[in-house]
Order: C-alpha cells, then sequence, then structure tokens
C-alpha cells in the first residue's frame, strides 16, 4: 500500500509546506531507539514517544508566532485554547509518523549531498560564502545537528516525488469557462408562506415525531451566573489628573500636527475567502474604472456614486473626510493615499475589503504644534490609562484573593464593580458575557463552584489587565425538555414541511405541464443573467440551474428554495466570455486546484500512516491547571 502512495505523484505539496521543518528543534535521534527524554508522555507513535516538555515547547513557539502576526487579537483566551493545543499535538504526531516511515524506507543521504545543503544555509555563511568556522562553533552547541538535518532531508526525498502540477491546461480551461459561464434565466416560485396556515397538525403527530427524536430535546447541564469584572478601566473612574502635570506633559512632548489628507475611494469589493478566478475579475472591473477616470479624472464622484461598494462613502462620492497616516487603514492604502499628489487617480489598491481607486482632494500640510486646548484631553486621558493600569497591577492579587475567599458582593463593594448577571450558560458553552473564554466557562463547572460549597471562581485572565470572577446561582442537571416544553417548536416545524412537500409537488406538476406544452396561471421573472461562482441563488438552485443539460433551449428545472418553498428556473440563453491563453486566472486555477487534489491525497496518505503506526494522543493539561498540585 505504502509504495503504491509513494508512487502517486500526486500526494500533498501542502505537506511540505506544513510538515517539513526545522526537526532540529524538536530532536530527532531518540525517535529510532528505546532511550528518550523522561517526562509524561503525550503521545505514542508506533514505539516511540511524544513527550510533554516536546509538546510545551511547541506550543510556545507557535503561540509566540501567533503574538506576531495577530497582536492584540491573540487573547489569553486564543494562545491557552484547547483547540490551539490539540493543533500544536496533532502536528507532532504528523512530523514523528513521517520521520519513522523516511527511515523505514531506507532512504540515504550522501555526504557530498548533506555537506552542500549545509553549506547553502545563509547563517553559516560570509559575505556569501560558506565559513568553515562559523559551522563548527555551531556544531559545538548542537552536536547532532548534522544527523537531524540529514533526517530532515530524508523526510523531503521521501515527498519530492509529489512536486507535479498535474492539472493540465486544457483542463484548467475548461473549468475557467465554466466558472465564467453566464446563463440567463426566469424563475416561476411556489412560495411556502400561502400554505402555512391551512396546514393543521394533530397531537398524534406531535408526539410521534418527539419520541422520534427525543435527542434532539435534551438541553447539557447549564448554570446561571453572577460575575465581576476587575479591569483597568474600571481602575481609572477615580482617578484626577492635575492640570499642572497635563502642561508638565505637554511642555516636554512634540504635538506636532500631522499632515492631513481628504481622500476619496471607490471600492470593489471582495469576500476575503475568493477564489483567484474572482479576484482577476475584480482588479480587472478596478482597472477598467482607472482607465474610464484618466480619461475623465472630474467623473469621479459620479461613478463613485455609481459603482462603489462601499455603503458610507458612495453616496456621498467616496469621500472618507481627512485622514492621518495613523488612522488605523491597512498599509497598502496608507501608501496609496500618502504616496500621490492632490488630484491623482491610483491604481487599484488591494486591501482586505477589495480593490480601491484612491484621489486625494485636499491636503493639510502638518509641522506647527497643537494647541493646549486642543490636545489638553488627550493628555490627560493618556495619564489616566496608565495610572489605572498601575491601580490595577497594584490591587490584581487583593481582588484574586478576596473573590477566592469570600462572596462576590464583597468585592464588588471593595473595588466598587457591578455584579452582572451572566444568565444561563450551557457546559458546552465558549463564553460568559462578552467574554469568548473556555477556561472561564470550565471553571463554572468544577466541584467547589457548581456543588454544595458553591465557592466562586479563581480570578481568570481573560484579555490585557482584565480578571473575571464569576458564581453559580442556580445549577441544572443535563435533562430531557418535556414535550409541553417543546410543543409549539415541533409543531412549527411539522408545518413547514408539509408546506414544502405541497410546493414541492405544485412545482413538479408545473413543470410536467410546462414541457408538455401547456399554460400556466403562474407569473415568471424578469431575466437574470447568473454565473456559477456568484449566482446569488442556494446552493440546491446553483446545482440545478448549472446541472442543467443547454444543447437545446430553453430548458427548464426545479429546485427547492430552502426555508421559502421551490421555484421552476428556466434557461433562456448561455454565454461563454472569452478569455487569452495567457490569462493570469488560469495559472491561479491550476494552483487551486493542484492544492485542492493535493489536500486530498494528503489525508489519504496521513489517514494510512496514522493506521500504520497505532497512534495514541492525550491532551495534556494546562500548567495553570496542574500547578500545587
Amino acid at each position: 500500500m505504502f509504495d503504491a502512495i509513494r508512487s502517486n505523484k500526486r500526494i500533498a505539496q501542502v505537506i511540505l509546506a506544513i510538515l517539513i521543518v526545522p526537526f532540529a528543534l524538536f530532536g530527532i535521534e531518540h525517535y529510532f531507539d528505546d532511550r528518550g527524554p523522561s517526562g509524561t508522555e503525550v503521545a505514542k507513535v508506533g514505539r516511540t514517544a511524544i513527550y510533554q516538555n516536546e509538546f510545551e515547547r511547541a506550543l510556545s513557539e507557535e503561540q509566540d508566532n501567533l503574538r506576531k502576526t495577530l497582536g492584540a487579537v491573540a487573547t489569553q483566551a486564543v494562545l491557552e485554547s484547547d483547540k490551539l493545543r490539540q493543533s500544536v499535538l496533532e502536528q507532532l504526531v504528523v512530523r514523528r509518523m513521517l520521520a519513522l516511515y523516511a527511515s523505514e524506507a531506507n532512504l540515504t543521504v550522501s555526504t557530498d549531498q548533506l555537506r552542500q545543503r549545509i553549506a547553502e544555509i545563509e547563517g553559516f555563511q560570509i559575505d556569501g560564502r560558506f565559513s568553515d568556522e562559523l559551522y563548527r562553533n555551531y556544531l559545538r552547541q548542537q552536536p547532532a545537528f548534522e544527523s537531524e538535518f540529514a533526517q530532515s532531508m530524508r523526510v523531503q526525498q521521501l515527498l519530492s516525488p509529489f512536486f507535479e502540477s498535474f492539472v493540465a491546461d486544457a483542463s484548467a480551461q475548461r473549468l475557467l469557462r465554466a466558472r465564467l459561464e453566464e446563463r440567463s434565466v426566469r424563475e416561476m416560485r411556489f412560495p411556502i408562506a400561502p400554505l402555512l396556515a391551512a396546514i393543521k397538525i394533530g397531537d398524534d403527530a406531535i408526539r410521534q415525531y418527539y419520541d422520534l427524536n427525543q435527542a434532539s430535546y435534551e438541553r447539557p447541564e447549564r448554570v446561571k451566573v453572577d460575575y465581576v469584572v476587575f479591569d483597568a478601566d474600571n481602575m481609572g473612574n477615580d482617578i484626577e489628573i492635575s492640570e499642572d502635570e497635563v502642561r508638565r506633559i505637554y511642555g516636554g512632548s512634540d504635538y506636532t500636527r500631522p499632515e492631513e489628507r481628504r481622500i476619496s475611494h471607490i471600492l470593489i469589493d471582495l469576500a476575503t475567502d475568493a477564489d483567484a478566478a474572482a479576484v482577476a475579475a475584480a482588479k480587472q472591473r478596478a482597472e477598467d474604472i482607472v482607465a474610464e477616470l484618466h480619461k475623465k479624472p472630474a467623473r469621479f464622484a459620479e461613478i463613485a456614486r455609481e459603482k462603489s461598494r462601499d455603503p458610507g462613502t458612495s453616496a456621498n462620492g467616496g469621500d472618507l473626510g481627512y485622514l492621518r497616516r495613523d488612522a488605523g487603514m491597512d498599509e497598502a492604502f496608507v501608501q496609496a493615499a500618502f504616496g500621490q499628489k492632490k488630484d491623482e487617480i491610483s491604481n487599484p489598491v488591494r486591501t482586505g475589503y477589495g480593490f480601491h481607486i484612491v484621489q486625494v482632494t485636499d491636503i493639510r500640510a502638518g509641522g506647527d504644534k497643537r494647541p493646549y486646548e486642543e490636545v489638553r484631553g488627550e493628555i490627560a486621558e493618556g495619564l489616566r490609562k496608565q495610572a489605572a493600569v498601575r491601580v490595577f497591577a497594584e490591587n490584581a492579587e487583593k481582588f484574586s484573593d478576596q473573590v477566592y475567599t469570600d462572596t462576590l458582593d464583597s468585592a464588588a463593594s471593595t473595588f466598587k464593580l457591578e455584579i452582572r448577571d451572566g444568565g444561563w450558560i450551557e457546559r458546552n458553552a465558549e463564553a460568559v458575557g462578552e467574554f469568548q473564554n473556555p477556561e472561564l466557562v470550565a471553571a463554572l463547572f468544577t466541584n467547589d463552584v457548581v456543588g454544595a460549597e458553591r465557592r466562586n471562581t479563581r480570578a481568570i485572565t481573560v484579555g490585557p489587565n482584565t480578571l473575571v470572577a464569576a458564581r453559580v446561582a442556580a445549577h441544572e442537571t443535563a435533562r430531557r425538555l418535556p414535550l409541553d416544553d417543546v410543543r409549539g417548536q415541533i409543531e412549527a416545524r411539522l408545518r413547514r414541511e408539509e408546506a414544502m412537500k405541497q410546493a414541492r409537488e405544485k412545482s413538479e406538476a408545473a413543470l410536467a405541464a410546462l414541457d408538455k406544452g401547456e399554460s400556466l396561471a403562474g407569473e415568471w421573472s424578469v431575466a437574470r443573467t447568473y454565473q456559477r461562482d456568484k449566482p446569488d441563488l442556494s446552493p440546491e438552485a446553483v446545482r440545478a440551474v448549472f446541472a442543467a443539460p443547454v444543447t437545446k433551449l430553453p430548458v427548464r428545472v426545479a429546485a427547492e428554495l430552502p426555508d421559502e418553498g421551490y421555484a421552476i428556473f428556466q434557461i433562456d440563453a448561455v454565454e461563454h466570455p472569452e478569455f487569452k491563453d495567457d490569462d493570469p486566472r488560469l495559472a491561479m486555477l491550476k494552483t487551486q486546484f493542484d492544492n485542492l487534489l493535493s489536500r486530498s491525497d494528503m489525508d489519504a496518505f496521513l489517514a494510512a500512516l496514522r493506521e500504520r503506526y497505532s497512534v495514541e494522543t492525550r491532551l495534556p493539561p494546562r500548567r495553570s491547571e496542574t500547578e500545587g498540585l
């Protein structure tokens, strides 16, 4: 089986992107003997073990990467989430499986190959040439480096045959042609709304549905929660900043007025997960608008009202008002807005919202110092926040001790906090109030919090300078909801199901009549043009409309409109937009489908490895959960 897999040229390129990792960071020699680092095992892969210290090191590195990538979004809840921890453990397992299989396959790396690859590493070079002295110094610190690097090369050797494109040009052209195909469609609807009122559901039907679907009406264990929030914002409420302190900061700081520019833009919107074809089409529309504006720049506002997809500015001709460089805009947008002259029109600029066409309509030069009265409030607020953080740090331990040993009322009184009503929280929830924090939810269901003692949770960090402690006000065990509690819900469901059945029968009868040439009382909508990738139709309707054979037109198909009814779609015309052989969308489409097929093969390959090595995993507890034990 594994020889067949290895000979398959399509196993995912994604494997190398994700899994050909610096094995030297984890140590690889102990994979292949019975010795290993001491400590708690978190996974078994074949006869080898992955230990908790390896897991903690990998988790720490991943957390550092997230902090750099996400910034403030990388909250403690994200960094400590079970989802992230499980992902890191899975990566370690996959790395180990690949290393084991590469070793068993007896792949070899010659001394010359190893030396050549090491010589290419920039860290061992001076002025572009390999430094024997640098390398020997490194080996003194990492004596196992060569054997570990050779092992990583063997894994790459194992996977290297899979780095080939296998989507033919003709196939890519057919795919792009199908994506760009336009079908002119009219529809006749059979909605369920007029049918619902006449449908009656008997008690026997309701009870039968309830008896057959009892698992759907199981309510998990839940608690009713009160909680307090101890944060720096609360600490700043009573802090007063003196006028002298504000003036001292003003006198010793540079409050130069920054340059401001009045910006107008035209947005061609684009989904963040748009595929290559959609990106290329949006960029082309933006470039067409730029070409039009170069001929008639005075029409910028008019075209913005017609074509911009920014609902906040299109009605005003795209005017964003006066902006500074630090206004929080995407860096690409800032470069365009502050890198061109007044009245110039930029080329399309890509941001997370789509493609922008930018024009600077006015410039206010900076340079002079802002008046004291203008910045007084800004300085005072900054000083108040700094003082609040200090007060928070000074009192955080006191708050933590008080909520752990006393009531929420006591802590709320001491620190002038509001006791908030968190409502009912189910065991599988992820949030308490506005705080997405699985650790806080889990704390609510521990024995000392939910049991007879009903103690407060400990103070849990839910964000920067923010602690939350909660208390269970009421507790309900998991139970099945009685029929009377869900009767109305079941009745509504059965009525909709019956209405959908009747609407489907009406549409099928109407379709059969039309195919016989009979006339109908229903009305056709005006014709609309749809593309497969952006049809503004339900998925069911998309499948029906674009699966219909169009060798002879018109052609009709029926499809469900979820929660609305059914419809008959009549396809009257089909157009195939032309594109050139060097269209960039073709290359992007080939890459996209290469990755898609590679991912599928990768999943199959890893599943086979997992079966071969009998993988067992155990997600270790967080360090905070084992402290003091």
